[in-house]
């Protein structure tokens, strides 16, 4: 029997979004598909058992691009989706961070979102709706959960905000904002801009949350008709009197420790000996080496300490961990061209977080092909971010990129893109990769700030500098304080994870993930206002060091020059098969990139090397031209004239009586096949024959002398005089150095 389908529908802006369930997935805890336009996604939401020994909250969100909802055939090697793409591992982090922070505090049951795209239309993203999508599956479902919460995406043409922009509005806008919350607040916020000054941006977040409201009053309709009653999940238990007995016993010690500024390594060698201290006095002994309930009892009783008294002292005694003020940030040092062989490099050191980014230049033909159900196919400015273990003192496997990678990597990027240089000024690939080499908090801002100083380093003509900078909240109720540079320890333990990047004239990029409701327009205000004055305290540092992008390249970056052929000649350059380009590329040493629309990319750190190519490929894709001068080869010899090859692919014909200046009689007595005659070229038809004439060249006449005594009728221009002043020695070089072996037979 056919199950019953449920579908609800509300307008989002001047769009119809659709919810729909019941009808896929039933033994999934929850499942819905959420459809604007012809775009769907399928989203399920499943609670399991715990796991012996977890001392945390398992969740996972995994989004699986499905390359048949775009009606395409995977492009590998199996023709099947392999690992998740840049795309689809942002999609499932952006799920990931609004839903992690509602679920039930010391929850331990495994839960797992699971997401699939049924149909994409290249012209909605679907991003945004896999967000709403496992909001309304856990809504439903017998899972706990303290939603439901909706996203939105917010972009802005002509200086107007548009509400779940396409992807063609998007490629207009000033503005890309993807935001996620509950019906009282904001909490998550992803966002590449153009320069947006920071009031317009709160007046985005402000509309952003206004436009979910619908979709939170659908899925609350939803509960309320065909939600499944919440199941019982399974707590990490707090022992009451040992916390009142750790804390009793050790936030007094904590006070003490935190009265002087500490470091990273003092705080947390600090903190270290505390907890040892506390678990000898309050664990028995063999309680410590078994590990067990008391163990941990005391262990996440210590840690909530922890988080009370840094908190405390920052929000009522205004000190932070290492002795800042609220707005002030770590010390910064910077340089540039550390490494002699890289296109460019720049190094970031604020505090105790320290970033190397390094540019290479590449072509065109080295962008990076996406296979993706966006329609974008490639993009010519990659960022790249590696963490590895020893930037926070740790020794772990190397295991590849992870998730916080790709994410890191993509926020960075997002920063840069608005300032990078237009193909057309620029034509290069470029690729950053930003190197952790310390981490103390705010790596990714961090790595904006050294990819700016790379970029810069390696002459590239960016529009503007770009700095970043993370800013934390710490808030109880009515009080609150917004820090500027954040620390690992801020981040930890505050409320909000606020990075904003950007210009002296505005915001580039804006990610934030906040733990807390009831988030005001005032407190964003205040933080993005704080953002923008250590941006430019920032900048200052930066520009101290580098004041503007080197004017030339380094000496080892490729050399781009561009020519432009007509389209019909993009065959004739590439040959059959590539052979053309292919031996211009190996006997030129460059590297040629042809575009679809008759722009040819030459690279090459060799000047004569390009230079040489530029020329072969203008005589190889040239039309011929009335009156130009031109040496060929003979490629056919007929007793009216020979046919001459004056550009590859294209010949004309002398006649016979345009070999020479005086009588030939046969036209070998001039020419044979495979010689070289220099040639004028005076006549070119409708049907594009093309007519040349030695004899033009041999006696200096100009077009219109040649065309007038080539004329029927004419007489025989070659047995009276010549042109007042005869040929010139270069007109004689010509002569001799045309004729081969007929001139070695001599004239009749």
């Amino acid at each position: 029997m056919k199950p019953e389908s449920k579908r609800y529908t509300t307008t989002v802006g001047s769009r119809e979004i659709t919810v729909e369930t019941g009808k896929l997935a039933a033994q999934a805890g929850g499942a819905v598909t959420v459809r604007l336009s012809d775009t769907v996604i399928f989203a399920t939401a499943t609670m399991g058992g715990v796991r012996e020994g977890i001392d945390f909250f398992p969740l996972s969100v995994d989004y699986e691009e499905r390359m048949y909802a775009t009606g395409k055939i995977p492009g590998s090697f199996f023709r099947r989706e392999g690992r998740p793409g840049t795309d689809a591992i942002l999609t499932a982090r952006l799920t990931d961070r609004p839903i992690r922070p509602l679920f039930p505090k010391g929850m331990r049951n495994e839960v797992q979102i699971i997401m699939y795209s049924l149909s994409s239309d290249a012209e909605n993203p679907i991003d945004v709706l896999g967000i709403t999508a496992a909001s309304a599956a856990l809504t439903i479902s017998d899972v706990p959960w303290n939603g439901p919460i909706a996203a939105v995406r917010i972009g802005r043409l002509d200086g107007q905000f548009i509400i779940n922009p396409t992807f063609a509005e998007l490629e207009q806008s000033d503005l890309d904002l993807r935001l996620a919350g509950s019906r009282d607040a904001i909490l998550m916020v992803e966002c590449g801009a153009r320069e947006i000054p920071e009031d317009v941006m709160v007046a985005a977040l402000e509309l952003g949350h206004q436009s979910i409201q619908p979709l939170i009053a659908l899925q609350e309709k939803m509960a309320a008709e065909i939600g499944k009653p919440k199941r019982e999940a399974i707590y990490g238990k707090i022992d009451e009197e040992i916390h009142a007995k750790v804390f009793d016993y050790i936030v007094p010690q904590m006070h003490a420790l935190l009265e002087q500024p500490l470091s990273k390594d003092a705080f947390n060698s600090g903190m270290g000996s505390l907890r040892e201290q506390t678990v000898a006095e309050l664990v028995p002994a063999e309680e410590i080496e078994s590990r067990g309930a008391t163990f941990r009892a005391v262990n996440d009783a210590f840690s909530e300490a922890e988080e009370t008294v840094v908190r405390d002292r920052i929000l009522n005694m205004g000190k932070r961990p290492d002795g800042r003020a609220s707005t002030e940030i770590r010390p910064i040092w910077c340089e540039v061209d550390l490494s002699p062989r890289a296109h460019g490099s720049g190094l970031f050191t604020r505090g105790e977080t320290q970033v190397l980014t390094l540019t290479t230049l590449g072509t065109l033909s080295e962008a990076q092909e996406i296979d993706a159900l966006s329609p974008v196919d490639s993009k010519r400015y990659m960022h790249h971010y590696n963490f590895p273990p020893f930037s926070v003192g740790e020794v772990r496997p190397l295991r590849g990129q992870n998730r916080r990678e790709v994410g890191h990597g993509a926020l960075a990027e997002r920063a840069l893109d608005p300032v990078i240089p237009k193909e057309a000024e620029f034509p290069y690939a470029l690729r950053l990769v930003s190197e952790v080499l310390a981490s103390n908090g705010s790596s990714s801002m961090a790595s904006v700030c050294g990819s700016t100083l790379s970029l810069m380093d390696a002459g590239v003509p960016i529009k503007a500098p770009v700095a970043g900078v993370a800013m934390g909240l710490v808030m109880e109720g009515d009080k609150y304080s917004v820090l500027t540079d954040i620390q690992g320890v801020e981040d930890h333990l505050g409320d909000m994870d606020f990075k904003v990047a950007g210009t002296r004239a505005g915001i580039t990029a804006l990610q934030m993930d906040i733990k807390v409701s009831g988030l005001s327009r005032a407190i964003m205000a205040q933080a993005l206002d704080q953002a923008h004055q250590a941006r430019l305290a920032i900048l200052d540092e930066m520009l101290a060091v580098i004041a503007a992008p080197r004017p030339d390249l380094k000496p080892h970056a490729p050399r781009i020059t561009t020519v432009k052929i007509p389209i019909d000649k993009i065959g004739a350059l590439i040959g059959p098969g590539g052979k053309n380009i292919r031996g211009l590329q190996e006997e030129t040493k460059t590297k040629i990139d042809v575009e679809e629309d008759g722009t040819v990319y030459i690279a090459s750190t060799d000047g004569i090397g390009a230079e040489m190519a530029r020329e072969r490929i203008e005589a190889l894709t040239e039309s011929p031209q009335l009156g130009r001068i031109y040496t060929g080869k003979v490629v056919r010899v007929t007793d009216f004239g020979a046919f001459v090859e004056i550009i590859p692919g294209i010949d004309g014909m002398c006649h016979i009586s345009q070999l020479d200046s005086e009588r030939v009689n046969k036209v070998e007595d001039v020419c044979s096949l495979g010689d070289e005659l220099t040639v004028m070229v005076t006549g070119i038809d409708p049907m594009g024959k093309i007519r040349l004439s030695r004899q033009a060249v041999l006696d200096g006449w100009t077009l219109e002398e040649a065309q007038e005594r080539d004329r029927p009728g004419s007489g025989r221009s070659g047995s009276g005089g010549r042109p007042s002043g005869g040929r010139s020695s270069g007109d004689r070089d010509r002569r001799g150095g045309g004729r081969s072996g007929g001139d070695r037979g001599g004239r009749r």
